[in-house]
């Protein structure tokens, strides 16, 4: 008898290596701490998968145009890393605009945007968008709230219209807490490799909290489309943010394997006479 309990004692030890009973391996994993090898084990897999989705979209001629928002330090440009870490900029393009000239302030709001949008085999990644209009230029006072407001109630349209040309659109929220911003933000002013990230505006920004929420709710409010819903990610955890945002859009991009030939080195050309130079090359000192 005691040998009977001692086993059903160890049974839960065992359960716990693994998933629970109808519990997906993805939930299992978000249920304990991710080690840096699980994490580059499945970044690594997610970005074979976006190598094949940049294939598909080159053959097939796709247009793609993924949209990235969010509070300041929510992790928008680690999350773009991730994605384009290990593809072609040729055909995944980031777009991440400067404040406009005079001559674009006079333009019409969204005219700017335009001529980034995705032609056939791209994939253009916006960090940050059209909807500035929507957050930072309504909570910063660089529009009126009469331009704000005539922005929310176009942009449904001027979606459609993007989404009806064949342009697959996706539009990303990423979410973070109060503690976690203050966390981040204090971060870049402490690091030297992130001190950039911290402009001005992000510093008054942080202070009106309230301001970009109601500017946030507003904004879904009036653009939660069904043809250009709203995803929100959340992203206190930073790799799990990219992991999972990775997923969904190669979940949200129909896509195949590319008809590719099989590749083959050939062979290298016969010396043929050449010797090697006596020019005095400029070598770079190898301090490392």
């Amino acid at each position: 008898m005691a040998r009977k309990k001692a086993r059903k004692q160890k049974e839960p030890k065992e359960k716990k290596a693994g998933a629970r009973v109808g519990e997906t391996r993805d939930e299992s994993a978000a249920s304990g701490e991710l080690t840096n090898k699980q994490y580059n084990k499945i970044m690594r897999d997610l970005h074979v998968e976006l190598v094949r989705l940049q294939e598909w979209v080159k053959h097939a001629g796709l247009k793609v145009c993924i949209i990235f928002e969010g509070r300041d330090g929510a992790g928008k440009g680690g999350a773009i890393k991730a994605i384009t870490e290990r593809v072609s900029p040729r055909v995944f393009r980031v777009v991440a605009l400067p404040a406009p000239t005079e001559r674009e302030k006079s333009q019409m709001y969204i005219q700017r945007y335009l001529p980034h949008l995705p032609a056939a085999g791209e994939i253009v990644i916006f960090d940050r968008s059209w909807y500035n209009r929507a957050g930072v230029e309504r909570v910063m006072g660089f529009c009126t709230e009469e331009q704000a407001k005539r922005f929310l109630t176009a942009t449904p349209m001027v979606e459609k219209a993007i989404v009806e040309s064949g342009v697959m659109l996706l539009k990303y929220w990423l979410e973070v807490s109060p503690d976690e911003q203050t966390r981040r933000l204090e971060a870049r002013i402490k690091d030297g490799r992130k001190i950039w990230k911290l402009s001005p505006m992000d510093l008054k920004s942080y202070s009106r909290w309230f301001d970009y929420s109601r500017a946030r709710d507003d904004m879904f409010q009036a653009t939660d489309s069904s043809w250009a819903p709203w995803y929100v990610v959340r992203s206190d955890d930073k790799q799990r943010a990219r992991l999972n945002v990775i997923k969904h859009i190669l979940g949200r991009i129909p896509y195949e394997a590319a008809p590719r030939e099989k590749v083959k080195l050939p062979k290298r050309q016969k010396q043929g006479g050449y010797k090697e130079t006596n020019y005095p090359f400029k070598v770079i000192p190898e301090v490392h």
